[in-house]
């Protein structure tokens, strides 16, 4: 592959597809947390980003290097990122619905979630690495740097949706969300064991 127009754009749209998942999951941080300072919805952003960026750079180390170890861990990918968003969602369903409506809403996207749900949003970009293994190091890294670059846009974009909406949804943000980060998990075990 050479330098060209449609390497930056293939690398453009391939961060635009994988940031959906990173997306959705940063409306749901919004809905959950509406009351989000602009520094906190950066850290977000950049969090899923930087996932983004390093997971398909490592997915092209692991191609380069380990490729055999690499498809084995690959069939595990849509389980893991099932287990871990059907967690997330399911605490959040379950303390939205447990919620006394007098209780104060609960700031529940701490960095220990927020890494957790970058893992799981961005596990799948590991195999990314398969489609740009015919890049050189450089070509791979400008094409990582800028998924990164359009995560970090999509995902800043959903939080400030998600917190505009959330407060129309005060109540049930926590139950939407939690049902979303279920529906995300699902759709990322579905079409990785199907596709």
């Amino acid at each position: 592959m050479e330098w060209s127009v449609m390497f930056f754009l293939n690398s453009l749209l391939l961060g635009v597809g994988l940031a959906m998942d990173a997306f959705s999951v940063a409306l749901v941080s919004g809905l959950s947390e509406t009351n989000m300072k602009r520094r906190k919805m950066a850290l977000v952003a950049g969090v899923f980003s930087c996932f983004q960026l390093f997971m398909p750079l490592l997915g092209w180390v692991c191609v380069h290097t380990v490729a055999q170890l690499f498809s084995d861990f690959q069939k595990l990918i849509p389980w893991i990122a099932l287990v871990l968003l059907c967690f997330i969602g399911g605490k959040m369903l379950y303390e939205g619905l447990h919620k006394k409506e007098t209780e104060a809403p609960a700031q529940i996207l701490g960095l220990g979630t927020l890494l957790v749900q970058g893992v799981a949003t961005s596990i799948d970009a590991l195999s990314v690495g398969f489609t740009i293994a015919e890049y050189n190091f450089v070509m791979a890294l400008v094409c990582c740097l800028l998924i990164g670059a359009v995560t970090f846009v999509l995902c800043y974009l959903g939080v400030s949706l998600g917190k505009k909406f959330g407060t129309a949804f005060a109540g049930k943000a926590s139950v939407l969300g939690g049902a979303i980060l279920i529906l995300i998990g699902l759709e990322i075990f579905i079409t990785g064991i199907v596709g």
